[in-house]
C-alpha cells in the first residue's frame, strides 16, 4: 500500500472516530460556563430593577442619612451608578473574549456588587450577595481560563461553586434555627396570613385556619430542612448530580414562596448548572 493510501486510510480512521465521540469534538467549556453564570446574575439584577427604580427614586427624594455607614455609602449616586455598572460589567465579562480585558471586567463586577452589598440603600438585600459571591467565582474563573487544563478547569470551578452554594445555603438554614421558624409563626405571618402568591392563595382557599396553621408549620420545617442538609449534599455529591439538586432546589425556594425570590436565586441557579458541563468521565 502506497504511504498516501496509508495516510487517507490513517484520516478516514480518525475522522470516524471523532464522528463516534461527541466528547472529543472541542468545546469551550470554561467560556461557556462563564457566560451563563454571568446571564444568570444579569438576569437576578435585571429581575430586580422594578423594586430599584422606586428605591432610587425615593432615596434621591428623602435622603437618609446613618453615621453607621461613610458618607459615601450613603450617597444615593453611588447607589445608582453601583448598580448599573453591575449590570454593564456582568454583559462585558460575558462578551469580551481577550484574557485580560475579561478579567478587568470581571473584576469590575467583584467591586460593583461588593459596593451594592455595603451600601446604606442594598445592605439588606440578598440579591446583591449572590450576585457579589457569582462575581467573585466570575473572577476566580477569568483569572485561571488561559492557565489550566479546560477539564481539570471545569472539575475546579464545579466544585467551588459547589462549595459556594452549600455557604449560602448553610448561612440561611442557620438563621432558621430557632424556635420561632421551627414552629412555622415566622413563615405563616409572612406568607400565609395574606400574601397574594398562587401557591398561598391556593391553600387559603383550600384549608380552615387551624389547619391552614398546621400546614405553614410543616412547610417551614421543610424548609428549614431542606437548606440544612441541601448544603451538605450539594457540597459532597458529583458535579452533574449536585447540579441537578441546585437547580431543582433553588428553583424550588422561588417557585414555592415568592416570584421576586428569582432575583436572589437566579445566579445561584446559573452557578449550580455549571456541574453540567463537567465531562461525565471527571470527579471533582
Amino acid at each position: 500500500m502506497s504511504q498516501t493510501a496509508l495516510r487517507g486510510s490513517t484520516v478516514a480512521n480518525l475522522d470516524l472516530e471523532t464522528a463516534s465521540d461527541p466528547t472529543s469534538q472541542t468545546i469551550d467549556r470554561p467560556t461557556i460556563a462563564l457566560r451563563i453564570v454571568q446571564f444568570g446574575m444579569l438576569t437576578g439584577l435585571v429581575w430586580k430593577f422594578g423594586y430599584f427604580r422606586i428605591g432610587d427614586r425615593v432615596y434621591h427624594e428623602i435622603p437618609l442619612w446613618q453615621d453607621f455607614f461613610p458618607l459615601w455609602l450613603q450617597n444615593p449616586d453611588v447607589l445608582r451608578w453601583s448598580y448599573i455598572t453591575a449590570c454593564v460589567a456582568t454583559m462585558l465579562t460575558a462578551w469580551i473574549t481577550q484574557g485580560h480585558w475579561r478579567t478587568l471586567a470581571a473584576a469590575l463586577g467583584v467591586v460593583s456588587t461588593s459596593i451594592l452589598c455595603l451600601h446604606q440603600g442594598t445592605y439588606n438585600d440578598m440579591t446583591f450577595v449572590t450576585a457579589w459571591w457569582c462575581a467573585l467565582w466570575s473572577l476566580w474563573l477569568s483569572m485561571r481560563m488561559d492557565r489550566d487544563d479546560p477539564d481539570r478547569l471545569m472539575e475546579k470551578a464545579a466544585h467551588l461553586g459547589q462549595t459556594i452554594l452549600a455557604v449560602v445555603l448553610l448561612g440561611g438554614a442557620a438563621g432558621k434555627w430557632t424556635g420561632e421558624y421551627w414552629s412555622g409563626q415566622v413563615l405563616y405571618d409572612i406568607y400565609f396570613v395574606d400574601r397574594n402568591y398562587w401557591f398561598f392563595n391556593f391553600l387559603r382557599s383550600s384549608l380552615e385556619t387551624d389547619d391552614l396553621r398546621m400546614v405553614a408549620t410543616g412547610y417551614s420545617r421543610f424548609v428549614v430542612m431542606t437548606e440544612t442538609i441541601g448544603s451538605i449534599v450539594i457540597w459532597t455529591l458529583p458535579p452533574r448530580l449536585a447540579a441537578l439538586v441546585g437547580v431543582l432546589v433553588f428553583f424550588s425556594i422561588a417557585a414555592m414562596s415568592n416570584f421576586w425570590l428569582f432575583s436572589v436565586l437566579n445566579p445561584l441557579i446559573a452557578l449550580a448548572s455549571v456541574g453540567f458541563l463537567v465531562r461525565s468521565q471527571s470527579r471533582s
